[in-house]
């Protein structure tokens, strides 16, 4: 394996160039090899960065025996489309076996997907949709200035990508907090799958990051050795830079590189050689042209074995800490319990060299209630500004790094406007906690706008997220320190508004110092014989003044609070069935929320009984939450009448 001491030496030698060379030629033929043989992905943008990662893998601190060493420094494919250049390279290197590469490229099972993924070794991060990558790196970067590490993050990103506006978001912010460990990389072939960048959609990319605080080095040609070597070295030593400040390459190369019929053609973005192109190919690259023959049979003749490298990720050892108690008379928000419970979290926990818990804002500090948390470690609280897509990429990078993340803002912008970024998290095994502060018609004057009333829906279809909806700011405690304590992503989500704490009917908090939260259990509020209202959240207090108006009118009506979503506790929904009537509410759409999944649960295990799902059917508008819940029919007194008439 070649290694270079960047640090130490000025310039490649002429052996190191040779060598680089033969790889080059190794690393080449696999790449269209690996494209023609599977009949789909990407060569142009391979070839076009192939000298560049061939460098870089070859000047990194890095450890193909033991890809996750702490020590590592990080390479980061934002264009995760270019795997069969990755791949080719990991193979080179020694992480990844040349065959299994070659003989399993985009197979159903394999490791080696169409994008890089991290079950193969040596991949960071599972990339997809453009422009999330350098959020990403920004995150794992951010993590090792807390660690007060040695390490680097390289970002290595396509041109035409440069077009997305999450990009400008982490520039930003990487300038922000000084990452002066990241070093960006752009494959400046100007081409995209529609033609030229400067005809699709013109981008400036030395003049945008310039703009936004980054030292930038440009490489004049990108498929040079030495040229690449030169300004790697300027870049990883900051010759001629300002200090403190993040660092970016631009390297101009050419798609389809070392192909003659390939270079400058857009269409090899994402169009393999047919056999006859892929064999000329091989004889320029200077290979045996019959390799696509050879490995065509060999690639029949295997049988994908599927994933064996196991991913896992760094959580560290959270103190819940003792849990706050809101006696019967307080009257408090949902969101200064969550802010209550994380400046304790950060007491307990972030006190220490490094901190366990990270928090993240979109220029709403005050509204999600972090100040404590900030107050009490600032160097953990990182106050992105209005760039959710950013913040969330950023600290789902941060929470699959050992820590624990908590990325909180209203819930339209927590869950509608960031889906995708929880959905790649979820994809690379993250640890992300996302509270909503601000969820469903409890926003109320803001408007419809700002009313999120699909959060439960969305959330659900990501697989790997919990869904938890505190119905008072006691179990809002409890959920809080659970989700810290607890390796996983999970959402949690709260209204708005001040509400007075659930009790028992001594008049005793429900939630007290006894109770303890358990994702899938229910809370059963009240009891009851004729029928059962389910709830969840900030409709709390209005179904159970509903089930005392029932009661004073001689009706036995049992009151279920929900507080866990996702796992939701099915066995509370049968018994309430065998009870009689079920009625669900809650501030969301019903169809795809709490009432949804009741109704799911009643059929998949063929409970025949009378349902009716109150919730939120067409977008408020701006005034208060009372008068929102009332306009709906999911005040007590709606929910009264919609009860009584079932029974």
């Amino acid at each position: 394996m070649l290694k270079i001491d960047i640090r130490a030496q000025e310039k490649l030698t002429p052996e190191e160039v040779r060598e680089l060379e033969a790889m080059w030629k190794r690393c080449a033929a696999r790449v269209v090899l690996s494209t023609t043989l599977a009949g789909s992905g990407h060569p142009g943008g391979s070839l076009s960065i192939l000298h560049t990662l061939l460098v870089l893998y070859s000047t990194i601190r890095h450890f193909p025996d033991d890809p996750r060493n702490r020590e590592r420094d990080r390479v980061l494919m934002s264009i995760g489309h270019v795997s069969p250049g990755v791949y080719a390279v990991l193979s080179e290197f020694g992480y990844v076996d040349e065959q299994d590469f070659l003989t399993e490229f985009r197979r159903a099972g394999s490791v080696f997907t169409g994008h890089v993924e991290q079950i193969v070794p040596g991949v960071e991060w599972n990339t997809g949709n453009l422009g999330q990558g350098l959020s990403v790196a920004a995150g794992f970067a951010a993590g090792e200035k807390l660690r007060r590490g040695s390490a680097t993050t390289y970002c290595i990103m396509g041109d035409g990508e440069q077009q997305k506006g999450q990009i400008a978001e982490a520039r930003r912010f990487a300038s922000a907090f000084g990452l002066d460990n990241l070093i960006g990389i752009v494959d400046r072939n100007h081409l995209q799958i529609g033609g030229s960048t400067e005809d699709v959609m013109p981008v400036r990319v030395r003049d945008e990051y310039e703009a936004a605080g980054w030292n930038v080095v440009y490489v004049p040609n990108g498929n040079d050795f030495d040229e690449v070597y030169k300004g790697l070295r300027r870049a990883v030593l900051k010759q001629n830079l300002v200090a403190e400040r993040p660092v970016l390459l631009v390297m101009r190369t050419v798609m389809g590189k070392g192909i003659s019929f390939m270079e400058n053609k857009a269409k090899y973005h994402g169009s393999p050689l047919p056999a006859d192109d892929c064999r000329k190919a091989l004889e320029e690259i200077g290979v045996d042209a019959s390799l696509l023959d050879q490995w065509r049979e060999k690639r029949a003749a295997h049988d994908v074995p599927g994933a064996s490298h196991s991913i896992s990720t760094e959580y560290p050892s959270i103190d819940p800490g003792t849990p706050i108690l809101y006696d019967a008379d307080t009257v408090t928000d949902c969101r200064s319990a969550y802010g209550n419970a994380l400046e304790d979290l950060a007491e307990k926990n972030n006190r220490g060299a490094v901190p366990r818990i990270v928090g993240f804002s979109c220029d709403l500090e005050g509204s999600v209630k972090m100040q404590g948390f900030h107050k009490v470690n600032p160097d953990a609280f990182f106050e992105t500004g209005i760039q959710e897509h950013h913040a969330a990429a950023c600290a789902g990078a941060m929470s699959a790094d050992g820590f624990v993340s908590f990325f909180s803002t209203f819930g339209v912008f927590a869950v509608g406007e960031t889906y995708n970024q929880h959905r790649l998290t979820d994809q690379n095994y993250g640890n992300i906690k996302v509270v909503a502060t601000h969820v469903g018609l409890d926003v109320g004057e803001d408007g419809p706008t700002h009313q999120c009333i699909d959060y439960i829906s969305l959330m659900e279809n990501i697989i790997g997220f919990s869904i938890f909806i505190p119905a008072d700011p006691n179990q809002t405690d409890r959920i809080v320190r659970h989700v810290a304590a607890t390796p996983g992503s999970a959402f949690v989500g709260m209204g708005r508004s001040k509400m007075a704490t659930i009790t028992d009917r001594d008049g005793k908090p429900f939630f007290g110092v006894d109770y303890r939260f358990e994702p899938g259990r229910a809370d059963i509020l009240r009891e009851g014989n004729q029928a059962t209202i389910i709830g969840c959240g900030s409709i709390m207090p209005n179904v159970l003044e509903a089930a005392a108006m029932l009661e004073e009118d001689g009706f036995s009506v049992a009151v279920v609070n929900m507080a866990s979503i996702k796992p939701v506790d099915q066995q509370a929904i049968l018994e309430a069935a065998d009870r009689g009537p079920v009625v669900t509410v809650e501030d969301h759409i019903a169809a795809t929320g709490l009432g949804g999944i009741t109704a799911r649960v009643m059929a998949l295990y063929g409970k025949s009984q009378r349902l009716v799902t109150l919730g939120v059917t067409r977008y408020g508008s701006s005034g208060k939450p009372a008068d929102l819940y009332a306009d709906q029919g999911l005040d007590a007194q709606g929910i009264k009448e919609s009860v009584k008439k079932l029974l």
